[in-house]
C-alpha cells in the first residue's frame, strides 16, 4: 500500500517531533521531510523532494505558512497544502482557501480528526476542522459578513502572525507564563508581544486590547 508522503513545516522542534510520531504511528503516512520555516521547505521542494501534502504552521520566521502556500500552489500544483495552526481566526481560513489551500486544522484537533482530514485531502478533497466549521456556521447564522476591510486591518496595524497568536491566547484568558509554555517562548518575549499589541492598538490595558480586537475583526 502506498503511503501519503508528508513534508512537515513547523518551527518548534518539540511540536514537530510530536506530530511526526503521531502521523507515523499510522501506517498510511510517511514524513519524508521536516522544515522549520517556509524558506527551508521551498529549498527542499526545489531540490526534488516530492510530498503529497505540505503540512505547515502559519506563524514562523523568515516565511510563514500563508506565504509558503502561495508559492507552493504556483510552483508545485500537484502538492496539496494543509495548515495546522493554533490560530482559529476566520480571516486566515478565508485567505487560505482563496489561495488554494486544501485543508485547515487546529492544533487542538483530535487524533482521529487529524488523520481523517489528511486522508480526505490526500484523496482529493478539502477539509476544515470541526471547530473552524462551527465558527464559520455561527457567523453565517448570525448574519455576520466577512469583509476585505476586516482582512486588511492587521496589515494596517502592522500586527504579525506571532502577535496574533499571542493575542488569541490573551483573549482566551491565559497568563504570560501559560502563553510562554504553550507556544515555546520566554515569559519576557510574551510580555514584549503583549506590550507591542497595546502600543499598536493605542489602548490602555489588556482588557481594552481584547475588546478592541473583537470590535475591529482581529479576533472572531
Amino acid at each position: 500500500m502506498n503511503t501519503v508522503k508528508i513534508l512537515l513545516v513547523e518551527d518548534h522542534m518539540v511540536v514537530r517531533n510530536g506530530i511526526k510520531l503521531l502521523l507515523e504511528s499510522e501506517g498510511e503516512f510517511t514524513v519524508i521531510g521536516e522544515a522549520s520555516d517556509g524558506v527551508e521547505a521551498l529549498s527542499m521542494l526545489a531540490n526534488g523532494l516530492a510530498p503529497d501534502i505540505v503540512l505547515t504552521d502559519i506563524s514562523m520566521e523568515n516565511m510563514d505558512g500563508m506565504e509558503l502556500l502561495k508559492v507552493v500552489v504556483q510552483k508545485y500544483p500537484l502538492v496539496k497544502v494543509v495548515i495546522l495552526s493554533m490560530l482559529n481566526q476566520i480571516h486566515y481560513v478565508v485567505e487560505g482557501f482563496d489561495h488554494g489551500l486544501a485543508g485547515y486544522l487546529l492544533k487542538n484537533v483530535g487524533y482521529h480528526e487529524l488523520l481523517f482530514g489528511l486522508k480526505h485531502v490526500a484523496d482529493g478533497g478539502r477539509y476544515i476542522s470541526e471547530e473552524v466549521s462551527m465558527a464559520l456556521l455561527e457567523q453565517v447564522s448570525s448574519g455576520q459578513v466577512y469583509t476585505a476591510v476586516e482582512k486588511g486591518m492587521t496589515v494596517d496595524l502592522d500586527i504579525n502572525d506571532r502577535e496574533l497568536e499571542v493575542l488569541a491566547l490573551i483573549a482566551d484568558g491565559f497568563t504570560n507564563v501559560e502563553i510562554a509554555d504553550r507556544i515555546f517562548l520566554s515569559k519576557r518575549t510574551v510580555e514584549g508581544y503583549r506590550q507591542s499589541l497595546i502600543d499598536k492598538t493605542k489602548v490602555k490595558n489588556t482588557a481594552e486590547l481584547v475588546k478592541y480586537a473583537f470590535q475591529h475583526g482581529l479576533l472572531k
